[in-house]
């Protein structure tokens, strides 16, 4: 008897439980002066909050540069302690928060400069993959216009999806709408 594929399984609901996670979501200490606080809210199609997605951040340090050895700019120096990696899980009401450093821009393909920005992919259950994004900043209006991924969104709705709101002194707000009216734009990889 030939026995077929097995089929994709979703991820999840198991991230509170079953994943340890190590490094969690404060970058950099909440009491640094350059902390922002990053916080939103995952929703589903029906607008209904996600309690148990988890999400990664991953970027440049406030010099524009990675800790990853293939990023070597001498230009932007290493900070210590600051790996650029986060993950949060979200809690009841599909709340989550980061704290970290603005990045700062980092070269593009082309030879210029990236908008400063933060990778972020959201796993939850009832997706076969993680789905992966970009946080902008909003008082960085410039940048993000010439910004070649941001830019690449023809639709601005979705473009605006990707920029960040001011929620207070040190705090920008980024709710991920994962369907529905006013989905994020999500990236294809």
């Amino acid at each position: 008897m030939a026995l077929g594929a097995t089929p994709a399984q979703t991820v999840g609901p198991f991230f509170a439980v079953a994943l340890p996670l190590p490094l969690g979501p404060a970058l950099i200490p909440p009491g640094d002066p350059r902390a922002i606080r990053l916080h939103g809210e995952v929703r589903d199609g029906a607008g209904d909050p996600v309690p148990d997605a988890m999400l990664e951040i991953w970027q440049a340090n406030a010099a524009g540069r990675y800790a990853h050895p293939e990023h070597d700019d001498a230009d932007a120096p290493l900070e210590p302690g600051f790996s650029g990696f986060g993950r949060a899980c979200t809690d009841a009401d599909g709340c989550f928060t980061f704290f970290t450093v603005k990045p700062g821009p980092v070269p593009a393909p082309d030879g210029g400069l990236q908008a400063p920005h933060v990778a972020l992919s959201v796993f939850a259950r009832g997706l076969l993959h993680r789905l992966v994004t970009r946080i902008y900043f909003p008082d960085e209006g410039e940048a993000n216009a010439a910004d070649p991924v941001l830019s690449a969104i023809a639709d601005p709705a979705l473009r605006d999806s990707l920029v960040a709101r001011e929620d207070g002194p040190g705090a920008l707000r980024f709710d991920v709408r994962l369907q529905g009216d006013r989905p994020t734009a999500f990236f294809a990889l």
